[in-house]
Formats: C-alpha cells, structure tokens, sequence
C-alpha cells in the first residue's frame, strides 16, 4: 500500500522519487544493493509531505556524502533520503558567523569560510562528509570537531515537524551526541574567527598535506573504521591493529590499507560480507589480544 501511495505522490512532485534503485555508487565503499525507496527532495516543502505520508510506516535512513556507510547487499526493507541541492546553500550571517546546508560537503563550507576571512573551519577541508554527516558524527580532525565551531541546528523531524536545537541542547562527545536518531538535519549555524585569507590558506595547506602523509586517497575506502578508543587506552587503533592483526588479511576483495591500518578497502568488487567479515575479524582479534574493544566509526546500513 505504501508504495501505491508514494508511486502516487511522486507523479504530483518535481522530486525524484525512486522504487528498487541501486545505492551502490551513493557510497565510497562502492558496497551495496537496492533500496526499495528512494528519494531526494529538492525544496522543504516537498520533504515535508513525503515524511507525513511515510511516517511510521517504514524504516528511513539518511543518506550524506557516503563517505562512512556500509551498505549490505540486500534490498533495504524502507526509504533512503538524500537531501538535494536546493538543501546545500551557503551564506553569512554575520562577519565570523555561517549558514550552511545539510547536505553541503564540510570542504565546500571550509572553502566558503576561507573566502569570507573565517578561520577555524580549516579542518573541515580534510574530511570528505556533508554537513548533515559531520553532526551526526560530531567530525572532526588535527584536535578539532564540530562541537567546537557549530551554534545551532535546524532539523525535522519524521513527523514533518521543524524546529531549531542550540548546541547547549546537546550532549557531544567524541564521534557522536546524544541527538534523536529520528531527526533530518537541514541546516546548521557556525561561528569561526575573522582571519586574513592568505593564513587560512597556508593552514588548509598543511592540514592537506598531513592527512595525504599518513591517509591512503583515491581508493573505495569510507576512511576510519575504528573509532579510537580514548576511555580504554592512549594507543591510536592503527596501532592496536598492527600489534593484532597478521599483515595482508583480506576477505575476497576487502583489504586494510597499509598506508593507515584503520583504513578499510574495496580492492576491486568486494561484496558486504566480504567486508563485514574483515570488520568482524580485526574486531575480534584487537580483543583477544589486546582485551579493547572496538567500536565502529562507519554505518553499517542492514
């Protein structure tokens, strides 16, 4: 029935709203099947009417940038919803101070700070996510994470309603907070610090070239696995990995990086067991070895 109701609503939009659609090439890992809905709206409006006809009656998963999610290769059994264009604006509100949209990209929202004289944003350059994806996770890189530069939230809820979250609403911690999982993020406020274009500029410079040192680039890897854990030990996961892990395991096609150990990697065509296996055998062997356990970074989407 569901179905019938959306195939229904999708001819009276502009929206794209799409049944069975492959999500393989919506995700670095480049790992994945179908989903049996997908949709992207492109005004707030038309988000708004398809979250009150979908509403409860179906799982929904948010989809940024792709760059931390593990697809299975399975059918998702509900809808993804991946925010489109109209949802990437980028303007000031004051001299120091952002409006960015959710699904613009942290390195665009870097850029557009770095063109207004606003530092503090630098670190966003070197990491590939969507706004949206940067407050779920709490981002962050080189000793610095959304936390420390984001004022203000507006979201929606799966009901259709809109309202705004200050950050003093929420409880961050490293890679995450306590927001509902229930919520679209549509837009966020960030406050930097006025600072002449050309230091921002060398900064981004550095931070560029020590992430290309130590971080593998251009592969079909959705970055750190592992979240490092900071309550268990001072050791970085590479690290626990490397003391670990035989080197040069691989599941099929699902490799780890030997430029950084946290760094998962579709080879070729690996499939998602391949994957989840190589995730669940570096899991296990850090405890056995070690007693730590890890916790993932990455999304996995069943």
């Amino acid at each position: 029935m569901i179905i019938k109701d959306l195939e229904k609503f999708s001819s009276k939009i502009k929206s794209d709203v799409l049944f069975d659609y492959e999500i393989k090439n919506y995700n670095w890992f480049n790992i994945g099947g179908k989903t049996k809905v997908f949709f992207k709206p492109d005004s707030l409006k038309e988000l708004i009417e398809f979250l009150k006809l979908y509403s409860h009656r179906g799982k929904i998963f948010i989809l940024g940038a792709g760059s931390n999610v593990l697809f299975n290769d399975k059918t998702f059994q509900g809808s993804i919803i991946k925010l489109g264009k109209s949802f990437s604006n980028l303007s000031l509100l004051n001299k120091d101070t952002i409006i960015a949209g959710a699904s613009s990209t942290q390195k665009k929202l870097s850029e557009f700070a770095k063109d207004n004289n606003i530092g503090g944003l630098e670190f966003m350059s070197c990491i590939p996510g969507s706004v949206g994806g940067g407050i779920r996770m709490n981002s962050g890189c080189f000793n610095k994470e959304f936390k420390d530069v984001l004022i203000s939230l507006q979201v929606i809820d799966f009901d259709g309603q809109i309202r705004t979250i200050p950050t003093s609403k929420i409880n961050f911690k490293y890679r995450g907070n306590d927001l509902p999982k229930d919520i679209i993020f549509l837009s966020a406020t960030f406050r930097g610090s006025i600072k002449t274009k050309s230091k921002i500029q060398n900064y981004m410079k550095e931070l560029k070239e020590k992430k290309e040192a130590s971080q593998p680039t251009r592969l079909k890897t959705s970055g750190s696995t592992f979240k490092n854990p900071k309550d268990q030990t001072s050791k970085k996961v590479w690290e626990l990995i490397k003391t670990s892990v035989p080197n040069n395991i691989n599941f099929g096609d699902a490799v780890i990086s030997e430029k950084h150990l946290n760094f998962f990697v579709n080879k070729k065509n690996a499939s998602y067991q391949e994957m989840k296996s190589l995730i669940d055998y570096v899991k296990n062997k850090v405890k056995d070895k070690t007693g730590i356990s890890l916790d993932l970074e990455i999304v996995i989407v069943e």
